[in-house]
């Protein structure tokens, strides 16, 4: 009876270690599953929109720091549709040259005799016949030169002091040029109303009457993220389409994964 206790006393030891080295086994091999099922999760987190299942065998990976991020921006035309246009209207003041004329009666008086000619012949005339008048034969002949000569003299004299001529009158044309102020109404803009794409109404002033619709200032998007970031103390830059998170790039075999070229 000694001898069978002890057999079942060495069998029961004999699977009570067993057991525990089963389960220590069991146990190690679920702790060294965690682990790799942690590093797996940490590398997915590392490489950003990769799959850690598409990285080449034995790929090094490597943190570089990012120093600065700058958006790429893509132009893009916007195009309103316009409900509403007026003209704006400012009164200009100005000067503009211009002839005034009007007609002015002129009156004239005829040049006054000189009595060179006219006065000293009628004198001459009128003295020769008074003096004919005077004694007889060679006398009178005398007394005629002489009554010429001195009705010449005296009727040149009269005629000298004659005052005045006839006088006529005419009309005469006079213009001149004068400075004359000037209003005018003038178009400088137009006030239009217009309404965006995305229903957004606003006002501004062109300088001509737009069409059905108007092209506003180009705007822009963010296409992609130029990214420079620093390795081995060397700074480097990529292009990736979105913003990195963080202050740290993963490199895989010293790539930025995802970069555009």
């Amino acid at each position: 009876m000694s001898n069978k206790n002890t057999m079942i006393l060495a069998v029961g030891g004999a699977l009570l270690v067993g057991g525990i080295a089963t389960a220590a086994f069991l146990a190690g091999g679920a702790s060294k599953q965690a682990d790799l099922a942690g590093t797996s999760t940490g590398l997915s987190d590392a490489v950003d929109g990769v799959d850690p299942a598409s990285l080449p065998a034995g790929a090094e990976l490597t943190q570089a720091d990012v120093v600065a991020v700058s958006p790429v921006r893509k132009a893009r035309q916007i195009t309103a549709t316009v409900t509403e246009s007026t003209a704006v209207v400012q009164t200009v003041n100005s000067t503009r040259q211009e002839q005034q004329c009007q007609d002015v009666v002129v009156q004239e008086r005829a040049a006054e005799r000189d009595g060179n000619v006219g006065g000293t012949v009628a004198g001459a005339v009128i003295g020769g016949l008074v003096g004919n008048q005077i004694g007889g034969g060679n006398g009178r002949k005398a007394a005629t030169v002489a009554g010429a000569v001195a009705g010449g003299v005296i009727g040149n004299q009269v005629d000298k002091r004659h005052v005045g001529g006839r006088v006529t009158e005419r009309t005469e044309r006079q213009c001149q040029t004068t400075d004359v102020p000037v209003s005018e109404d003038k178009v400088v803009g137009y006030d239009v109303t217009y309404r965006t794409p995305d229903g957004i109404v606003a006002t501004r002033r062109m300088d001509s009457k737009p069409g059905q619709t108007i092209v506003l200032d180009a705007d822009s998007e963010v296409t992609a993220y130029d990214v420079t970031y620093r390795l081995d103390g060397a700074e480097h830059q990529v292009r990736l389409p979105q913003r990195p998170q963080g202050d740290q790039l993963t490199l895989v075999d010293g790539q930025v994964p995802g970069a555009i070229q």
